[in-house]
């Protein structure tokens, strides 16, 4: 997995030419891309998340569009429309922004219900249908979309089943202040986005996910991750618990995880370590939980540290 391990820490460093003091993020991020996933990026206005979005998708030289997200955007605008071609007499499909390797969804949240549901058959089946056709979309396609948790006014909040669609959830924060004085220095005059150049391809892409797939998960870790599913199912905080797809997101993204440290299995550490980013935002807490002050990532903390590790997880060896 050295080759995984390489390209990750080259394309992590690229996008950190514009992105200053993330480091964990911009791996996560990583992760979910050689997870074949979709990443959701909520924070507060003015961290980076579209700036960091952007980013990404320029040092992988893939294809990119962006969409921004309103309440007037319709389904056709994101898939694509049939037009009528006087010429051939026939319809002629004109593909939406959504055939392309990267798709920046920004400001997610701020389009309609029925909007934001395009795009559940784009991010589980890699496929669009437009009038009863179906078209595949190219390899790696990953959705990146981005929200602001806290300006809620003219807003539609994702449903729960679209927020299972995304593999795991970011947010930047603030910098801190050794990286905000640089980016003074460093973006003052310049937008680093303008100079950033690709420093991998589509096909090198394809050709990691195809390592990623091929890391090693035993039959004890594949349990350890149904028990912490489990546990949150049975928690009485929670009123909606991790869904099975979750458990089996959580897997592809701790085998991308361990690809990027090197290793060529999984072990518990991957799986603790990634709980609360992708499972943090699929489980909804009960209100009794929200008035007491808990919070998702206080309560998968606990069910890390309470779930027992299988004795056969903790080894690598097949």
């Amino acid at each position: 997995m050295s080759a995984v391990r390489e390209a990750g820490a080259r394309i992590a460093a690229n996008i950190e030419q514009v992105i200053e003091g993330k480091h964990t993020a911009v791996l996560l991020g990583l992760a979910v891309l050689l997870a074949e996933g979709h990443l959701l990026i909520e924070d507060v206005p003015g961290v980076g998340k579209t700036k960091y979005a952007k980013a990404l998708a320029r040092s992988i030289d893939c294809s990119v569009r962006r969409v921004q997200f309103t309440p007037d955007l319709l389904p056709s605008d994101i898939t694509g429309v049939s037009v009528y071609n006087s010429e051939e007499r026939d319809f002629e499909f004109k593909p939406g922004p959504v055939f392309a390797n990267i798709v920046v969804g920004d400001e997610i949240n701020r389009a309609s219900p029925k909007t934001q549901a395009a795009l559940l058959e784009c991010m589980e089946e890699r496929q669009v249908t437009v009038d009863g056709v179906t078209y595949t979309l190219e390899a790696p396609f990953m959705v990146l979309a981005t929200q602001n948790p806290i300006d809620m006014e003219g807003t539609y909040p994702l449903p729960e089943a679209q927020r299972d669609r995304f593999t795991a959830r970011i947010s930047m924060g603030y910098p801190d202040r050794g990286a905000e004085i640089a980016m003074l220095s460093e973006h003052a005059a310049l937008d680093p986005l303008e100079g950033l150049r690709p420093v991998s391809d589509a096909t090198e892409i394809r050709s990691l996910i195809g390592a990623v797939r091929q890391v090693f998960v035993s039959d004890a870790i594949k349990a350890y991750a149904v028990d912490l599913a489990e546990a949150t199912r049975r928690a009485s905080e929670v009123r909606l618990g991790a869904s099975p797809r979750a458990t089996l997101q959580l897997l592809r993204a701790a085998k991308a995880w361990a690809a990027l440290t090197g290793r060529e299995y999984v072990i518990p550490d991957d799986l603790q370590y990634l709980l609360s980013p992708v499972l943090g935002h699929r489980l909804l807490l009960t209100a009794e939980a929200h008035v007491s002050g808990r919070t998702t990532a206080d309560l998968l903390g606990r069910i890390a540290h309470a779930t027992p590790i299988p004795s056969a997880a903790g080894h690598g060896s097949r």
